[in-house]
């Protein structure tokens, strides 16, 4: 179940060079949204929408929080929107994360770091943030995670702040000291397949969300399809409507 409609902007901000941070003043669409669920957004000039996951829901504000990277005319026609504008905003869709009781590590990369926060904010102490960014100047959403009370590991690829190297190896070393109840990822696919190895190797449950060009966001195009596995059988899901999130032993990374 989804809204469309057009949402106010209440907040902007640029968290990064080329990120924005928005937030939408949608009640009806807050209501029905869960981490991990995702937004369709179109850009005033163009015909097709952009997916952008959710970054952070309240309910009682009846608002949700988006951060996106510019990366093409839509995204760049949208960063020009201002506090007072509407968007044209097809929300919440897809499936989103599950909450398990126990504790978390969420393990995002780059632009996957936003919907780290959404399920994060549903534990709270509980849950252990690694994000991974190209450097310093790339990093987002750290005071965030850590307002939530989260332990954050911030690794960036050159060192420049943080961990110098990558989240897996980050996690791995969490993992040796702590074991958690699950571990939600998001990010590029190398990252998410070598965290589901080591989700694997330490036999902790693991739920990825998978990023994949969209044009419909409702599964009516067939147009974001991934291989999945489900009962000895590959088959082919849509990232929008089946996910984007899925259990990690189900995505098929190397096909």
């Amino acid at each position: 179940m989804y809204r469309q409609g057009l949402y106010p902007i209440i907040r902007k901000c640029a968290s990064a060079k080329g990120i924005f941070d928005i937030t939408v003043l949608c009640p009806e669409a807050a209501e029905l949204a869960e981490p991990g669920q995702f937004a369709q957004l179109l850009a005033p000039s163009h015909f097709l929408r952009r997916p952008i996951s959710i970054c952070q829901i309240d309910k009682a504000a009846g608002t949700l929080r988006l951060v996106f990277e510019v990366r093409g005319e839509g995204t760049a026609e949208l960063a020009e929107l201002n506090v007072g504008d509407n968007l044209d905003m097809i929300a919440p869709l897809g499936k989103g994360f599950t909450k398990v009781p126990g504790k978390a590590v969420c393990v995002g990369g780059g632009i996957g770091v936003p919907p780290m926060l959404g399920i994060a904010s549903l534990y709270g102490e509980d849950a252990a943030a690694i994000s991974g960014f190209r450097n310093a100047a790339a990093a987002i959403l750290q005071e965030d995670f850590k307002a939530l009370g989260c332990r954050t590991v911030l690794c960036t690829d050159d060192g420049s702040a943080g961990v110098h190297g990558f989240v897996t190896t980050a996690l791995e070393e969490h993992l040796q000291s702590e074991k958690p109840d699950i571990i939600y990822a998001c990010g590029p696919m190398v990252m998410l397949k070598a965290v589901a190895g080591i989700a694997e190797k330490y036999g902790v449950r693991c739920q990825v969300s998978l990023e994949q060009r969209m044009a419909c966001g409702v599964g009516a195009c067939l147009g974001c399809a991934a291989k999945i596995e489900r009962d000895g059988k590959e088959i082919f899901a849509h990232v929008c409507k089946d996910g984007p999130v899925f259990d990690a032993k189900e995505v098929c990374f190397n096909g």
